[in-house]
This record gives structure tokens, C-alpha cells and sequence, in this order.
């Protein structure tokens, strides 16, 4: 019997890593061999899902089982390693990301992205870098409330991007792409991985940051704090990337008065802002205005102090209420539910494997190593951001690098006498920045690659040039705005 759905080799070499922890590699002294049993189900798990060996939600469910089933979180007690197993679905983050995937829909079906977008390309399209602009900042527009980047990315900008190159003659092949399309690729999906680090609902994974800042140093991260603190150097970033790649991989066509006109003729096809779009309209400003934490400011009272995900189920109400969306558009939005389910398996072994201790014991391993080199924490956090963003070469996925890595380079730093807020909010935006450097990086890059507008050489040199150049814009303006916040 074929199974086309599981790939067998990575399927049998997650299996082996699984065994290996459990039967050959014993513990380290002071490491309880549950922690270790769970350790190994969890990098089993990381790597069936590096792997493809299973659509990742298979992959995660699989490792909810294996969890529940050996009782590593709870051994002798199957009810409780049961609930243990299950206990990530109560995580209110992961439940506003999966809102938010819904509500990122009615986005894309009143056509309000579209529309957005052309609006900025109307402003600013008379010029190839004034388009990258428009296009950039209505990716910033989106990105808040949209945490999926490659639906944002790939499935609202994307469309647009080629229509206005294939507009301009600029197709995916070796004697037009680089008239246009093959510069706005590059600043599409390189813009896209910035706004992903600019929000926690800007892509699925940002909340395994937070949930892994408040497991190790115990500070809660909330949207507001994450809006704020990234605010400035993401700006820097956006404005900063598309010039440096105009000057650097410049575009053929360098005026282009017929962009204006096409996104001019778009709109006037879409029509007036028919009454579903001022609906999500009012959902888009009523979210940031409860994720910011307005009401708060407005009464103290307990009934304003909304939970961001509480805000998220208003938000949602409404378009289900207006019938902007229906139930049957929330049943067919597969990234929603499948996103739920691999991050309630993920954090639920992060957050054991915690407890447990096994975070504690690699931060320490890594900390003595390092401290052996006599640096400060400075030097040590940017030896550890520069590992924790490189090593993205060996990852396909933004969520399985943070799953694998992220507590223990954070508690690691931490250790080391690093600032836990700032290391914590800086390492989190690294989790997306990495995604800069190669076509598989996240779920945006397949999308935008697969286009052909760029090779593969050279989206790899261009994304290891602004990967570079983004750590240095990052960590300029933190700095500086990070001083006038008050944080160092």
C-alpha cells in the first residue's frame, strides 16, 4: 500500500532520533530521564517536521500521542500525561493567531487588501522604487492583522506584484525579469520577513517567542509591548532595504507612469468601498485599538482590560454577525486550524521540557562554554544572535526554528547577564529576520521564488546581504529607540 502522503526517509530518521535519546544516548548527569525521553520526542517531532515527513499537523499530532501515551510529563498517571498532552490547546496566544487567521480572511475575500495595495501603488507607482514603497507599506498596513505571511505575502501581494510587472513587460523569463519583476520579488519578500517581526500577529510562530520569554525569564510580552519596541527599527528596516536593493539589483524600468494608471484602472474596476469592506475596516481599527491596550487607559475597571484574545473573538463576532463571514469560510480556512493544532503539540513540549528542566541544563552547558571566553554579555549575545540567525540555512521553517532553539539561546544569553526584555524582544525579531536568507526560509519564499522572476544564487546573495544589513539597521535602532523608551 503507497502512502503518498508521508515521505518514508525523514519519516525513519525522525524515528531513529526519537530511539536514539530513549535507548542509546543516556541522560546527562543531573538530567531525569523523562526529560530526556520528552526531549527526544520533541526533536523527533522537529525533525519530521524539517523533514516534510507529514503535513506538519500530522507531525504534531503524532507527537501529542507519543507524549500522552510513554507519560514523560507525568509518569504513572495516564489521565494527567493525557491532559499534560492537551494542555497547549489552552493557551490563549495560539487561539489569537488561529482568530486572526479568520479574521485575515475576510481581507482577502472583500478584496480590502487588494484594494489597499493599489492604493499605495496609485500614490507612489510613478517611479519602479516609489512602487516598492507602495507595496511595502501596504504590507505594513496588513501585517498586524494578518498572521500568515505567506497569505499576506504570497496570497495578497504576490497577485499584485507580478500583475503590475507582467503590465510593464516584465515576465519570469531571462530577457525581461529584471525589467521589473525580479527587483519587486526581492523587496516583497524581503519586506514581508520585516513586517513579520514587527507584531506578534504578523506570523504564526511570534507567539512561541513570547510564550518562551515568559517560561524562562517570567515576563509577560504583551501585543502592545511588541508593537512598541519594534516599531522604529522595523520603519528603518522598510525604508532602509528597497533602496539598498534598488542601488545594488536595480531594476531596468526605473519610471513607471503606467503602474499609477494600472492600479488606477484596478480600482475603478473593484468600484466604491462596497459595505463588507467598511465592516472589516471597523474591525481592523477596533482590533489595534483593544491590542493596544486603549480601554485600559480609558477605565480601570476590570471590564476594560481586555485579553488581547478576547479582542481577537470580538473582532471575529462581528464579521460572523454581518455576515461579512460565514462559518463555512472558517471551516475552509485550513492554515487556521492546522496552525491550532502543530502549536498546541509545540508549546506544550517547550513549556515541559522547562519544567522538567532541560532548557535550565543547556543554557548552563552553553553558558560555562561560553563564559570559559571571557566575554561580556554584550559580546556573548551578539556571538549567540549571529548562531541563532545563520543556522535558519538549516531550517525550512520559522516555527520549527523557534520550537528547536529559541528558550535555550534565550536562557542561554540570560545566563550570561543579558537584559531578559531586551534579549528576549531582540531575539524574536531575529526569529523572522532569518528568514531573509535562502527560498525556503518561510512560508512567504516558495510562493515568490517559485514565481521565477529571481535565480537561486541570486536570492541567496541578495537575502545574505540584507540578513546582514537588517542585524545592523535592528540593532541601531533598538538602540537608539530603545534608549528613549527607557529600557537601557
Amino acid at each position: 500500500m503507497k502512502l503518498p502522503h508521508v515521505k518514508v526517509v525523514p519519516a525513519v530518521i525522525a524515528f531513529i532520533v526519537t530511539c536514539i535519546f530513549w535507548f542509546v544516548i543516556a541522560p546527562p548527569e543531573g538530567v531525569d530521564i523523562n526529560a530526556w525521553r520528552l526531549l527526544g520526542i520533541f526533536v523527533g517531532t522537529i525533525v519530521a517536521i524539517i523533514g516534510k515527513a507529514l503535513p506538519i499537523g500530522g507531525a504534531a499530532m503524532i507527537g501529542i500521542l507519543l507524549v500522552a501515551i510513554t507519560q514523560v510529563t507525568n509518569p504513572g498517571n495516564p489521565g494527567k500525561a493525557m491532559a499534560d498532552a492537551l494542555s497547549g490547546y489552552s493557551n490563549t496566544l495560539i487561539w489569537l493567531i488561529g482568530i486572526s487567521f479568520f479574521i485575515s480572511r475576510g481581507f482577502i475575500k472583500t478584496g480590502l487588501g487588494a484594494r489597499l495595495a493599489y492604493h499605495f501603488v496609485k500614490m507612489f507607482g510613478k517611479k519602479t522604487l516609489g512602487i516598492s514603497y507602495g507595496l511595502s507599506f501596504a504590507e505594513l498596513v496588513l501585517s498586524p492583522v494578518m498572521p500568515s505571511n505567506t497569505a499576506r505575502g504570497g496570497g495578497v501581494m504576490y497577485p499584485i506584484n507580478r500583475s503590475i510587472s507582467e503590465s510593464m513587460g516584465s515576465y519570469p523569463d531571462e530577457t525581461s525579469r529584471r525589467k521589473l519583476g525580479a527587483f519587486l520579488t526581492l523587496v516583497a519578500y524581503q519586506i514581508n520577513v520585516i513586517t513579520s517581526a514587527m507584531f506578534i500577529t504578523a506570523t504564526a510562530p511570534n507567539p512561541l517567542v513570547t510564550a518562551g520569554i515568559r517560561d524562562v525569564a517570567k515576563i509577560d510580552v504583551s501585543w502592545s509591548d511588541w508593537a512598541i519596541a519594534a516599531i522604529v527599527p522595523g520603519i528603518l528596516a522598510i525604508l532602509i532595504i528597497p533602496f539598498v536593493l534598488y542601488k545594488l539589483y536595480p531594476p531596468e524600468i526605473k519610471e513607471t507612469p503606467n503602474a499609477a494608471e494600472y492600479a488606477k484602472k484596478k480600482l475603478q474596476e473593484m468600484g466604491p468601498i462596497k459595505l463588507e469592506e467598511w465592516i472589516m475596516i471597523g474591525v481592523f481599527f477596533l482590533l489595534l485599538f483593544i491590542w493596544a491596550g486603549v480601554p485600559k487607559l480609558i477605565s480601570s475597571s476590570p471590564l476594560f482590560d481586555i485579553d488581547p484574545t478576547a479582542g481577537a473573538f470580538v473582532g471575529l463576532s462581528v464579521l460572523l454577525f454581518s455576515g461579512v463571514l460565514t462559518w463555512d469560510d472558517l471551516l475552509k480556512e485550513k492554515g487556521a486550524w492546522d496552525t491550532v493544532t502543530w502549536f498546541a503539540s509545540l508549546v506544550m513540549m517547550a513549556t515541559f521540557l522547562n519544567k522538567l528542566g532541560i532548557i535550565a541544563w543547556f543554557s548552563n552547558t552553553v553558558q560555562t562554554d561560553i563564559a570559559k571566553m571571557g566575554l561580556g554579555w554584550v559580546e556573548a549575545s551578539a556571538i549567540l544572535i549571529v548562531l541563532y540567525v545563520y543556522i535558519h540555512y538549516l531550517f525550512a521553517s520559522n516555527t520549527a526554528h523557534i520550537s528547536a532553539l529559541f528558550a535555550s539561546f534565550f536562557g542561554v544569553g540570560v545566563a550570561l547577564g543579558a537584559p531578559p526584555l531586551m534579549f528576549g524582544l531582540f531575539l524574536g525579531f531575529a526569529s523572522s529576520l532569518c528568514a531573509s536568507i535562502t527560498h525556503y526560509g518561510t512560508g512567504s519564499a516558495p510562493v515568490l521564488f517559485g514565481a521565477g522572476y529571481v535565480s537561486m544564487g541570486e536570492w541567496w546573495k541578495w537575502g545574505l546581504v540584507v540578513s546582514i544589513l537588517n542585524l545592523i539597521v535592528w540593532v541601531i535602532g533598538c538602540a537608539g529607540w530603545w534608549k528613549v523608551l527607557g529600557y537601557w
